[in-house]
């Protein structure tokens, strides 16, 4: 049976994962072997996070809704129950902005409801 040489097959992998590692510390941009967990690694938790980050800003807004809906004498279930039974189709992401942004709006926005 002939020889098979695969130095250029497993330089070329060491080289793609070592360029995915380029930044991290240590050991884990300089070894293939802790390089490759590494990396591994990293993208389970950017695959997690990117989940992750949906119920963030989603808690991000709800607070800030809060935080603004306050300052007008409503909590935030009981504007969110309003906002429900008046037929606004508003989501979070919308309020918040209104609350931050444009506070004038938001205010005669809660005006029109309350």
């Amino acid at each position: 049976m002939t020889r098979v040489k695969r130095g250029n097959v497993s330089r070329k992998r060491h080289k793609k994962v070592l360029n995915l590692t380029k930044g991290f510390r240590g050991a884990a941009s300089l070894l293939f072997r802790t390089a490759n967990q590494q990396n591994m690694k990293a993208l389970r938790y950017s695959y997690a996070n990117r989940r992750k980050k949906k119920r963030n800003f989603r808690r991000l807004w709800i607070t800030r809704v809060n935080a603004a809906i306050r300052t007008y004498g409503f909590n935030y279930s009981e504007f969110l129950y309003v906002l429900k039974n008046s037929n606004i189709l508003l989501n979070r992401k919308i309020l918040a902005q209104l609350a931050i942004c444009d506070p004038d709006t938001f205010f005669k926005f809660v005006m029109s409801i309350k």
